[in-house]
């Protein structure tokens, strides 16, 4: 197939790429590297049936596919909040363009939402029918809303116009590739760590996260656009639940560091606890994470000792 994915050359964008070249298909990835970066696609350039196109989806699109990936949006705090007013008319008005290419053209759509839309949730681990807590005022409301009102698109234009499509909420996710400037507490504690520095830890540490590798969640992601009768949303994420704190320990020991833990104030609508229930996943889409975090960790610490060394 024709596979046009957005934000492909991102983090988890470019692994997507990666796995649908292996899987025979033509990709055209499409990004207007605000966040994504060339290296993250460089050894793709060469192969046959990659089309790489710089392009920033709030401007419409015209091209003839059979699947669109929309991942195109920051997804970092650091880099969301940076212009809160083009992340969100990247989840609302590129949502929109990327709905009327694929109404155009007949095109499969999956919207990469997030756990984001869950907010700071009051019900524990999250299901896919809770509605959310979250504050529509807040510094992250660009991304989070933003997020929420393409799911809203989504489904809009399946009831209206019949486009076929799926949602998928994605949780943290970690792995090779990530930015080493996206503030996100993976890739701050392994380069705080691997350069000896104080490990920032926010609040008490008390608060939760779930962690999932990279290659799992693309699994989830191919997985999810070929289901059928199933447009989600569908919780993709890792139900390994682990405080900051323990995270941070956990971070030390396996770079051999000798960093200290160092708290800082928790940062304005950071949620408590973010823990996916993903037993729709494994119901529907007979998926679930296979890489433990101590092997997905190893993993990143590898690709970011390369990145310091190169540095």
């Amino acid at each position: 197939m024709r596979v046009l994915v957005t934000g492909g050359a991102g983090f988890i964008g470019s692994h997507l790429c990666e796995r649908l070249l292996k899987e025979g298909h033509e990709v055209i990835c499409l990004d207007n590297f605000f966040t994504g970066s060339k290296s993250n696609i460089s050894h793709l350039l060469d192969s046959h049936g990659f089309e790489l196109i710089r392009h920033d989806i709030t401007q419409p699109v015209l091209l003839e596919v059979d699947r669109i990936y929309n991942l195109a949006c920051p997804a970092s705090p650091i880099h969301y909040q940076y212009n809160p007013v083009k992340t969100i008319k990247t989840s609302v008005m590129g949502t929109i363009n990327m709905l009327g290419l694929a109404k155009r053209v007949k095109a499969r759509i999956l919207q990469a939402s997030t756990s984001e839309v869950y907010g700071d949730p009051q019900i524990h681990p999250q299901t896919e029918d809770y509605w959310g807590n979250v504050n529509t005022l807040g510094i992250r409301s660009c991304y989070d809303e933003g997020k929420r009102v393409a799911e809203t698109l989504m489904m809009d234009y399946h009831r209206q116009n019949g486009v076929d499509i799926k949602i998928v909420r994605i949780f943290n996710t970690y792995g090779p590739r990530m930015a080493e400037n996206d503030g996100r507490v993976v890739s701050n504690f392994i380069l705080q760590a691997l350069r000896g520095e104080d490990i920032t830890v926010y609040g008490k540490g008390e608060q939760t996260r779930s962690f999932c590798f990279v290659s799992d969640l693309v699994e989830g992601l191919v997985r999810m656009m070929e289901a059928p009768d199933f447009i989600g949303p569908v919780n993709l994420g890792n139900p390994c639940e682990t405080s900051i704190l323990d995270f941070a320990e956990k971070i030390i020991a396996l770079t051999g560091s000798s960093s200290r833990i160092t708290y800082k104030p928790l940062p304005a609508d950071d949620p408590r606890q973010r823990q996916p229930d993903i037993t729709l996943a494994k119901k529907r889409l007979a998926w679930e994470p296979k890489v433990v975090v101590d092997e997905g960790l190893m993993k990143t610490i590898e690709y970011f000792s390369s990145v310091i060394s190169a540095g």
